[in-house]
């Protein structure tokens, strides 16, 4: 039998998700069962360990070939990270957010189509600023060197 496929994390039916958490799911025939969100890998193990038990899987398939009874794995998986009002909210504002800045992309693009008179102005504008800054910081450096030019002599 040829050896057991783990992912990432180092699990069976785990991955990692962008945000640092650990997803676990487990197939059962056609279907994709998910089992929820967890702060770690092993935690995320345990509870794909549990619903092996519940499906009938043998223990050669479990991440913990260790634990003998169903009643063990249950006592032993967590239950998932839950999801709380202030989660759901601070999801809402961020997917608010990305919205008004893909939507200022898309009015800044068409500005920038229709005014390219603006934007050569504003160009020519930078480069004055860039231009002035350079002569500045180059009169100070003179300025300092003078100075201490005559501090030392």
């Amino acid at each position: 039998m040829p050896p057991r496929r783990r992912s990432a994390s180092g699990y069976c039916g785990v991955r990692q998700r962008p945000n640092g958490g650990f997803y676990a799911e487990i197939r059962s025939g056609d279907l994709r069962l998910s089992l929820g969100t967890y702060d770690t890998a092993h935690e995320a193990a345990r509870a794909f360990d549990a619903a092996a038990w519940r499906l009938g899987r043998p223990r050669l398939q479990m991440n913990f070939p260790d634990v003998r009874t169903l009643q063990q794995a249950l006592d032993l998986a967590p239950s998932p990270r839950l999801n709380s009002a202030q989660d759901r909210a601070e999801h809402t504002a961020l997917q608010r957010r990305l919205l008004v800045a893909q939507e200022d992309e898309r009015v800044m693009a068409e500005w920038r189509r229709r005014h390219p008179e603006d934007i050569a102005y504003e160009q020519e504008y930078w480069e004055r600023r860039r231009e002035e800054d350079t002569r500045r910081r180059r009169e100070e450096r003179l300025d300092r060197r003078r100075r201490k030019a005559l501090a030392c002599a």
